[in-house]
């Protein structure tokens, strides 16, 4: 027969475990919400501040991978044992992610304050962990918020925290953000773009616009790249580098995207058969294995030829999942689809990527083409990107071309390809129709000559 006082050690235990990560021994997400929920309550006749953080392991998914998820879960014991550690007698510090924690700090009362403990963190997580007979670094971000006054939910306090690490991760790794009511106008605007974005993309609402891609020998127009333009009927026109990272971060890239290349490819059906249509794909796509599946349903859907599509994708596109990357660009290329690697020289390991990956044209960055005439570094830069891609058999086309200058020195290095405002901004389907009949009035002019 068990003994009440059995019973009720067992029924600890059993509350124990439900509040406690295994692995760290850490209490878990439900102990901090209730940490702060008591404090809260403690605190309802007088509000007196405190703050809440979230801790994220910036690069934690890298080292998993490469020393084994083993090697992983020893990382997040040590870095358990670190942030325990650095804890006062009244401080908590819970894990309630893979890879996040989460801490309370009772006593401390200013953003000033809460960012000095949140860097103290950081410094205590960057020296080198034991892996073996290895050691591997990490580093950290953290945001932060405040709590001020007793209208204000657990909830609503780590929703706060969570947009501050959102800043913070945008920001660069190892960065400290406090939670201030400019984020939380900016977090609504975002909102709001998302709203406005799902019902522009479901009614179709997102065009094409297009930019001529020339062979700078002749000045001839070759092909089009294909850019995603947007005007709500309430934001007016919103660019693209607002909408486009909305739609990553929110899921909405594949639909958006689906649309303006099922719109483009209609377009670019009556352009003469030797013009190519261009076309970005997000790197969120590149981990999606139905990508391939979509643009060939869209391909087949609108009739456009697949040998007349280029995708662009990026080296960040790729730096997700090589793996995933490489077999939808295998697939792409199996049915005819040319794959090009956009604003090449800005990302990581670029050689590394032309070894593993069949690109058919590399596309000079901006930057590069931009300090070209004042800058020797960038020549020479481009004068060896041109140089490796003659040997590697591949197509170069250099972006953000705006002088003539600029030009005629990438004629002079040999350059191919070149695209920017010089020869044409990106204009809708019909506009575009227009630049193609003054092309061909004025190729026709120039043979009666």
């Amino acid at each position: 027969m068990q003994t009440s006082f059995g019973t009720g050690q067992a029924n600890r235990e059993s509350t124990d475990l439900a509040f406690t990560d295994p692995l760290t021994g850490l209490g878990n997400h439900r102990r901090f919400f209730d940490k702060v929920d008591r404090l809260i309550s403690d605190r309802a006749d007088d509000p007196a501040p405190f703050t809440v953080g979230i801790l994220d392991l910036d690069g934690f998914k890298p080292i998993n991978d490469l020393f084994g998820h083993k090697a992983g879960d020893d990382i997040l014991i040590q870095v358990a044992m670190r942030l325990r550690a650095s804890m006062d007698g009244h401080s908590t510090v819970c894990r309630i992610g893979a890879d996040e924690f989460a801490f309370l700090y009772p006593l401390v009362f200013s953003e000033d304050a809460a960012a000095e403990r949140s860097r103290m963190l950081i410094e205590i997580l960057s020296a080198p962990y034991d892996v073996g007979e290895r050691t591997a670094r990490l580093s950290a971000s953290v945001g932060c918020s405040l709590f001020y006054s007793g209208d204000e939910t657990t909830e609503i306090l780590i929703n706060k925290a969570e947009t501050a690490l959102y800043h913070a991760k945008r920001s660069g790794r190892g960065r400290v953000v406090v939670y201030t009511r400019e984020m939380e106008e900016a977090a609504k605007r975002v909102t709001r773009i998302e709203q406005a974005l799902r019902r522009a993309v479901s009614a179709g609402e997102v065009e094409p616009h297009f930019q001529p891609i020339v062979d700078l020998n002749t000045r001839r127009t070759i092909g089009f790249e294909t850019l995603a333009r947007w005007t709500d009927r309430d934001l007016g026109s919103v660019p693209p580098t607002v909408f486009i990272p909305i739609a990553e971060e929110r899921g909405i890239i594949g639909p958006l995207s689906q649309l303006v290349l099922r719109k483009a490819t209609e377009a670019a059906r009556s352009w003469p058969k030797d013009l190519f249509l261009s076309f970005n794909l997000s790197p969120s796509q590149l981990v999606d294995q139905n990508t391939g599946l979509h643009i060939l349903a869209i391909l087949d859907r609108t009739g456009f030829d697949p040998r007349r599509l280029e995708i662009e994708i990026t080296e960040t596109g790729l730096m997700n999942d090589p793996a995933s990357a490489a077999q939808i660009v295998e697939d792409l290329r199996r049915v005819g689809i040319r794959v090009s690697l956009d604003d090449f020289g800005t990302g990581q390991s670029s050689l590394g990527r032309l070894r593993e990956f069949h690109f058919d044209k590399l596309k000079i960055d901006r930057a590069f083409v931009s300090s070209i005439l004042d800058d020797r570094p960038s020549e020479h830069i481009i004068r060896a990107i041109l140089a490796m891609c003659e040997g590697l058999g591949m197509d170069v086309v250099a972006e953000g071309i705006e002088q003539e200058a600029q030009a005629d020195r990438l004629v002079q290095f040999g350059c191919a390809g070149g695209q920017g405002y010089l020869f044409g901004k990106p204009v809708d389907a019909a506009a575009t129709l227009g630049y193609l009949r003054d092309s061909f009035r004025g190729a026709l002019r120039a043979k009666a000559i």
